[in-house]
């Protein structure tokens, strides 16, 4: 298991007197034993990447949109980005963690958008979803019977809601760079918001188990 320290970046910035963005992006870095120099490396570049953005992008959009409002007799919109992670897996030299980016510019709420990682520390190198079959070339038909599945129960017990053309838009959106490991021996396939059920449902899960032994 490696030790890992919470990093974060964050910042309110006002315009014109008033509060108009604010953002908290959260990153993991490790810190005992050799230097994981990849994993390092990769966080910290995406961690500054998001710090640009909300001090270019979002700023130049949240200066704009004050503008507008305040032009118009509008209430002053704080637009906001807050990144933040979850590590599922820390043992046996693989890391996993997912993260959630928040985003808030205007309109009715914000989005947020899940990205995730796996981690071979041994190799400093990512895991992917073929790595969890390999002897099954076709694991990609495997996992998206399994998730039909797994839909098909859910609304037959009523605990979900999903779109009518879900079996349609679960091929179409499926991504192989969409999942993380768990300590209970599975792998969790997500998709993002809206992609197979509306947004008041979150972000899909499905859990299903790990059968490579070398994991």
């Amino acid at each position: 298991m490696y030790n890992i320290k919470n990093n974060i970046f964050e910042k309110e910035i006002f315009y014109k007197g008033n509060l108009i963005l604010k953002y908290k992006i959260e990153y993991p870095s490790i810190y005992n034993g050799c230097p994981k120099s990849e994993f390092n490396n990769y966080n910290l570049s995406k961690a500054m990447q998001l710090k640009k953005y909300a001090e270019t992008v979002l700023l130049k959009q949240a200066q704009e949109t004050f503008e507008y409002n305040n032009a118009n007799g509008y209430p002053i919109m704080v637009f906001e980005l807050i990144y933040e992670y979850n590590i599922t897996y820390n043992n046996n030299n693989i890391i996993s963690l997912y993260s959630d980016e928040y985003i808030f510019s205007g309109g009715a709420h914000g989005l947020t958008t899940r990205a995730s990682q796996n981690w071979n520390m041994q190799c400093s190198k990512q895991i992917t979803l073929a790595d969890l079959f390999p002897n099954n070339p076709y694991y990609i038909i495997d996992i998206l019977k399994n998730i039909n599945k797994q839909i098909e129960d859910q609304i037959a017990s009523g605990n979900n809601q999903y779109f009518d053309n879900y079996c349609k838009l679960v091929l179409e959106t499926f991504k192989i760079n969409q999942f993380y490991i768990n300590s209970n021996n599975e792998f969790v396939v997500y998709f993002q918001a809206y992609d197979i059920a509306p947004y008041s449902s979150g972000i899909p899960v499905f859990y299903m188990k790990i059968y490579n032994k070398n994991l």
